[in-house]
Parts: structure tokens; C-alpha cells; sequence
């Protein structure tokens, strides 16, 4: 009988060891999943946060867009911003364990390739804004001084030195002493200097051989080589020469 009862205790705590090695498995398997649970949850609100930066910087992009097509004054769908960006994925904390919301992986991957596409109009539209900026810079309009008067127009005059009539191949513009001498148009200055007849001189090339001439200058501004912008001060105005 004591034979028989030491055998069923050993049996006994046989049985013990091995309910609780299998504990200590279901613990070790439980932290596992936790751990997996956790690096999920961190992905999903890493992707949640991302797609809200996203769509934020769609929004942004289609409200400038939408602005600048209409500054463009462009037709209706030649660019077209006025389409919602997409909205997916879970509300701001709510990031329960469900592994089908994994999916806003490619969610984030769609949404960046409409971004793409959306910068990549912006940037055409730029190019259409920039060729119109040259175009406005390379058109001769306006005046060379902000205040003044012709005081002399283009054509047969009376030569103010000869009396007499005489071709006059430019036009005079009176305005105060010293007071700034503005390009025109966009160019590239060729000449900066004194000539016989012309006094101080400016000659701004256009392209397509186009040139303006600013001649009686007080003092020339730019040298050969400068670029100028249209509006730019290339010289003071004065009565050098004759």
C-alpha cells in the first residue's frame, strides 16, 4: 500500500509539472500575441496619421490649384482640382485590434499617386504661368518714366538745333532730372555708354531682333551684359548730348 500510494503521488505531481509547463507556453504565446497586437496597433496609427498628413496636403494643393487655374483664367476641366480627395481608414483613435484595416496600406499608396498626380498639374500650370510671365516681361509696353510727358513724338519735326524739318527716329519723354529710366521690356543690355549726338545711351536687345535705345541720359545705371527685368532703373534721366 505505501508502494501504491508514492507511485500515484509521483503521478500526481507528473501532472502538476506538466499543466504548468503548458501554462508557462499559453503565457509565453499570450505575451506574443500582445506583442503583436501592440507593433500592430503602432502601424495602423502610423498609417492612420499619415493618411491624415496626406489628405491635408491634398487639400492644400487642390485650394492652390483651384486659385491658380482661375488666375489662369483657364477653361473648366483642362485642370481640375475641384474633385474631394478620398477619405479611408479609422477615425482618430480608434485603432481596436482588426487586421482588415491593414488594408490602409494601399490606401496610403493610392492616395500618394493621386497626390503625384495633382503636383504634377501644378507643375504644368507653373510652366503655363512662367511662359506668360516671359511673354508679359518680352512685350515693349508702357513708358521709360513713371511721370513725365512727350515732348517730342516720333516723325518729321522741326530740328530744335537746325530749324529746319528733319526725321526725328525716336521719342522724347521731359521728366524730372535725375528721375529713373525704366526698361520697357525684359532684355539683355548690348550697350551702355556715350555717343556722338545721343549723349549717355542704353541699348537693350529683346530678342527676335528687337532693340530699345535710351539716349540723354544724366547717368547710365546698367553695363553691357546685365539682364534687366521690365521696369528696372537702367538710368537717370538728363540731357546729355544733343
Amino acid at each position: 500500500m505505501v508502494a501504491v500510494g508514492y507511485l500515484a503521488g509521483l503521478g500526481s505531481e507528473t501532472r502538476s509539472a506538466a499543466l504548468d509547463s503548458i501554462q508557462q507556453g499559453l503565457d509565453r504565446q499570450s505575451d506574443g500575441l500582445e506583442a503583436i497586437q501592440n507593433e500592430a496597433e503602432l502601424k495602423l496609427q502610423a498609417l492612420t496619421i499619415n493618411l491624415a498628413e496626406l489628405q491635408a496636403r491634398m487639400t492644400r494643393l487642390d485650394a492652390l490649384g483651384e486659385h491658380l487655374a482661375a488666375m489662369a483664367d483657364l477653361g473648366d476641366g483642362e485642370f481640375d482640382f475641384s474633385q474631394p480627395p478620398a477619405m479611408g481608414g479609422p477615425l482618430a483613435g480608434e485603432f481596436s485590434v482588426d487586421f482588415s484595416s491593414l488594408d490602409l496600406t494601399s490606401e496610403v499608396d493610392s492616395f500618394e499617386s493621386r497626390l503625384a498626380d495633382r503636383e504634377h498639374q501644378l507643375d504644368v500650370l507653373g510652366s503655363l504661368f512662367m511662359n506668360r510671365k516671359l511673354d508679359e516681361q518680352s512685350w515693349l509696353s508702357g513708358q521709360p518714366v513713371t511721370k513725365g510727358w512727350i515732348s517730342s513724338p516720333y516723325g518729321l519735326r522741326k530740328d530744335p538745333f537746325t530749324g529746319r524739318r528733319a526725321m526725328h527716329n525716336g521719342i522724347d519723354f521731359a521728366s524730372k532730372e535725375g528721375a529713373d529710366v525704366l526698361a520697357v521690356a525684359a532684355g539683355v543690355v548690348t550697350w551702355a555708354g556715350r555717343e556722338p549726338g545721343y549723349g549717355n545711351m542704353v541699348e537693350v536687345s529683346h530678342g527676335d531682333g528687337v532693340i530699345t535705345r535710351y539716349s540723354h541720359n544724366k547717368q547710365n545705371l546698367v553695363e553691357p551684359g546685365d539682364l534687366v527685368r521690365k521696369g528696372e532703373p537702367i538710368a537717370l534721366v538728363g540731357s546729355t548730348g544733343r
